[in-house]
Formats: C-alpha cells, structure tokens, sequence
C-alpha cells in the first residue's frame, strides 16, 4: 500500500539523514521508479524532503537528521496526515507507525494532525465514470475539515440548478478519483460530489461535528446505502466465458458467476445487478445474442422494446 511506504520512507529518511532513491528502494522492496515517485510526493505534498544532486547526494529531511518530527511546521505537519491518513484503515503496522508519527509531534501541532489523519479516506472502487481532475477547491475542503469551519456550498445537485446551502465538513473520501464531502446539515448528514460544488466559502463560524464520528464508518454506511440502491434489479444471463470480464467491467462487483452454473454450450451462467430492468437492458443491448437474459421478464420487455425501436428507426434506411 502506497501510504505503508510513504510512513517507512519516511522514519527510514529520519534515521540516514541523507538516503538515495537506490537505498530507499532496497530498504523498502519496491522498484528504483517507485522509490523516487514516493519521494517526490512527499516533496509535492508539503514534507519538508528535498534532493541534493550530484556524486555522494540524495534525499534529506531539512535539517538533517532527527530522531523526532520536532522540525515540522504545522502546515507541513497537516500535510503529511492529510498524505498518510488514508493509511489508518490499512494494516495493524501502518496504524502503529501513524500512532508512532503523531506521538513524535509537538503537542502544539498534534491536534491538527490527528483531525488532518482523520479527515479522509481512498475507496478504489469506482462509481460509473472517472474524474481524475483534482478539484481546486480541495485544498480549501480539507483545511475546513481539519480547523472545522463550517462553509457556504454553491452545490448544483441532480437536477443541475444550483443552491446555496450551510454545511459542517466532517471528512472527504476519495472514491478512485472522484471526491466526496461528508458533511452535517440541518437535515441530517449528508454526502456531496466535490467536482459539483460551484463555490466553497468558509464562513468563519466554529463547525460542529458527533463525537463518536468517524469518516470510515460513515463512509462505509453511504457505500452500503449505494450499494443497496445500485442493486435493486438482480437478472441472471448465459454468456461466454470470454465475456466475463468485460461484464465485470460494467457492472463491477454486480457481477458474480454462479458456482457450477457452466450449461452443456460451454456458457456460464451470471448474475448482474443494476437499479432498474432498463439499466441492465441499456447495458446488454449491445451485445445482441451473444448473451441471452434467462430472467425476469422485466428485463427480457425492455431488451425487446429496445430492440423494436433500433429496427423501426433503422431497418428501412437505404
């Protein structure tokens, strides 16, 4: 996990002082390419780690070497849990260094850090499509959720008109690429896609946050909440076995191949999810009578209606 060696690379650096990219990869097994990626995203996230060119240079700490992180600004300190927080819902060692890290900070930067570990996590699973723009307004997000103040979102929401509304920030998620508030508003809490906030304006007011709140639990009931409505409609279809990955690459994990389902035709059976027949009718349409929907009939209606209207649009083109 990519936060596991940004943490070694990291008390590996305070304890050499200087290191290579070479002797940073050996120590942490990775590749020579990924040692220096690692190193440069310290660097671009804010980590005091900058390079000396040259015969006998490398990769240092500014300052030296250190046996505490007493040399951290509290920007730079915000920087490196905001980097590592996701970490926290990693591996048992990962959580100890973390624990150890924030231990090392002065008390002074340490309340920051522990809201700034705190304030996101990276769920790698994808919704529909990708956005891999890093929004502009993210920076501002975080800070908002590490100092909670609460903000005035400008929010075009579903219906696409645009409304102001007064929120609590309380965490981000980085979902592959697309990012999420967790926020709480006067009805309740609620989740809003940050690439469709047309304005974020602290307001300098004290934000408010349950004690009990974690970004992880939270974010796991929003998964589940989605899940439950991505999966309303459940069909069961004959297809290749050639086909499988490409069927798993639409519906994701709403594709599972039934144990023992293979017919006598060489196919296997499959389940597919999606929130509605016309969902998952849209998404096999293409694939004509390469894959044959055994079930319900309400998707078999659909593909049949679909594929009324393609031959009533198309069949008497010259």
């Amino acid at each position: 996990m990519r936060a596991d060696r940004l943490v070694a690379g990291l008390l590996y650096l305070q304890s050499r002082g200087t290191v290579t990219a070479a002797e940073l990869a050996e120590e942490l097994e990775v590749s020579l390419a990924t040692a220096r990626r690692d190193l440069e995203a310290m660097s671009a996230a804010g980590i005091p780690v900058y390079a000396q060119p040259g015969r006998g240079g490398g990769w240092s700490l500014v300052g030296g070497a250190r046996t505490d992180l007493t040399g951290l600004t509290a920007p730079e300190a915000q920087a490196l849990f905001l980097l590592l927080g996701p970490a926290a819902s990693g591996s048992d060692r990962t959580r100890s260094a973390l624990r150890k890290l924030l231990r090392a900070l002065p008390r002074t930067l340490r309340e920051d850090a522990e809201a700034a570990a705190d304030a996101t996590v990276v769920d790698p699973v994808r919704w529909g499509e990708r956005d891999r723009r890093s929004p502009e307004t993210l920076k501002v997000l975080q800070n908002a959720v590490v100092r909670r103040t609460e903000l005035r979102l400008t929010y075009a929401g579903r219906s696409g008109q645009p409304g102001e509304r007064l929120v609590h920030p309380w965490g981000l998620v980085d979902k592959d690429g697309t990012w999420y508030l967790l926020a709480g508003t006067e009805r309740g809490r609620r989740t809003f896609r940050v690439d469709r906030m047309l304005g974020v304006e602290p307001t300098g007011r004290p934000a408010e946050r349950p004690d009990d709140f974690t970004v992880a639990a939270a974010w796991e009931e929003v998964v589940e909440e989605m899940e439950r409505r991505r999966s309303r409609t459940w069909a069961t279809v004959l297809a290749d076995a050639g086909s499988v990955p490409v069927l798993r690459s639409h519906f994701g994990r709403h594709c599972h191949v039934e144990a023992g389902g293979e017919g006598g035709d060489g196919r296997v059976r499959v389940r597919l999810a999606a929130p509605t027949p016309l969902d998952i009718a849209r998404n096999l349409a293409g694939w004509g009578s390469a894959v044959e929907v055994v079930g319900p009939r309400s998707v078999r209606d659909e593909l049949a209606r679909i594929g009324a209207e393609l031959t009533g649009r198309y069949a008497d083109l010259p």
